[in-house]
């Protein structure tokens, strides 16, 4: 039986990767903010609740005392905000969400990476927007972008230690964070879906685990076309 942690447990594709653990039988540590939806998920069989919020450092710090050795650590928790007005730049909205999907892993990581079992995997959920530069994305982009490279950096350095890493590259996934949005959202998938997809690459220890794969090709290759060209495009987008 593998102990699994999953941060951001209590909603979206964290909630739906707690439940498909608990299934197979696998011990699940959910962690969230959600005190109610926590209890819920605690009341399975298999599965223990740490309620903290990890943008506070010390409450993330406080965890380690009470934590096993890991087999899986799903490092999933984050959040989603638009710059709306780019000439009266939020640079508040910029900190509050860099801050909760970038600078909160490294909190994770000092917490728990100590904690991994030799031949462990440590997962990080960042997003198919890192690809390319998106109207209103500052913020958001800037941050997955940075946990993508971070991710990268740990795959090297993790290997010495027999710790295997996956980048998870998720494309749209109908959450609570998605249902805000009022544009388009191509091939989006649900959290259960979603969960599956990460579930079956953490077991082929892939170094990338990026869904739904269509979607996936199509913002590659766009990557792949001159800036100038992606630029023109997205313009019209804003249109």
């Amino acid at each position: 039986m593998a102990r699994v942690l999953i941060t951001g447990a209590s909603s979206g594709i964290g909630h739906a990767l707690t439940l498909a653990y608990q299934a197979r039988g696998e011990q699940v540590i959910a962690c969230g903010r959600n005190a109610e939806k926590l209890a819920a998920l605690g009341e399975l069989v298999n599965v223990e609740t740490l309620q903290f919020d990890v943008t506070d450092k010390s409450q993330v710090l406080a965890t380690v005392a009470q934590m096993p050795s890991l087999d899986v650590v799903i490092l999933n928790a984050g959040d989603c905000e638009y710059i709306d007005d780019v000439m009266h730049f939020d640079s508040t909205l910029f900190e509050r969400v860099i801050k909760t999907n970038l600078i909160s892993i490294g909190y994770c990581l000092e917490a728990w990476t100590s904690k991994l079992s030799a031949g462990g995997q440590l997962v990080f959920v960042s997003s198919s927007a890192q690809f390319l530069p998106f109207p209103r994305a500052q913020a958001y982009g800037a941050s997955k972008a940075g946990l993508s490279y971070l991710a990268k950096v740990m795959q090297i350095e993790l290997q010495q230690h027999a710790i295997g890493v996956s980048l998870v590259h998720p494309g749209f996934v109908a959450t609570p964070l998605t249902d805000k949005n009022t544009f388009d959202m191509p091939f989006k998938v649900t959290a259960q879906q979603a969960a599956q997809h990460i579930i079956d690459g953490v077991e082929k220890r892939q170094s990338e685990i990026a869904f739904p794969g269509g979607f996936i090709f199509i913002l590659k290759l766009l990557k792949a076309l001159p800036l100038s060209w992606w630029r023109a495009i997205a313009l019209r987008m804003q249109s």
